[in-house]
């Protein structure tokens, strides 16, 4: 399934988008490595996610989600980024979700 950045609207196909783009980076499986998720709070309010991808021999790509801005940062194996990309509309994430990653 390929999901283009207009396309994004909610927290899944954000998720969907985000797991591709990682796997597409080391040449992963998407069905065979899952993705994990951590809810990044500033000043006590959700301000974004932090996705990880733990692949074969120790490879851990990341990437982030800064709300605020609506950017997505793309982390490679090395720690270094390798992509910046706006997202075109905002990311509606339901208020009982963004408590629960938390």
């Amino acid at each position: 399934m390929s999901i283009s950045l207009e396309n994004i609207q909610s927290l899944n196909e954000l998720r969907l988008y985000i797991h591709k783009t990682l796997c597409e980076k080391e040449n992963l499986l998407e069905e065979q490595f899952s993705m994990s998720e951590m809810a990044l709070r500033r000043r006590g309010r959700s301000c974004g996610l932090q996705f990880s991808i733990n692949g074969p021999r120790s490879v851990r790509l990341g990437a982030i989600w800064a709300s605020d801005s609506n950017m997505v940062y793309f982390y490679d194996a090395g720690g270094e980024r390798y992509a910046k990309v706006h997202l075109p509309n905002r990311v509606f994430v339901p208020e009982e979700e963004s408590e629960e990653a938390a």
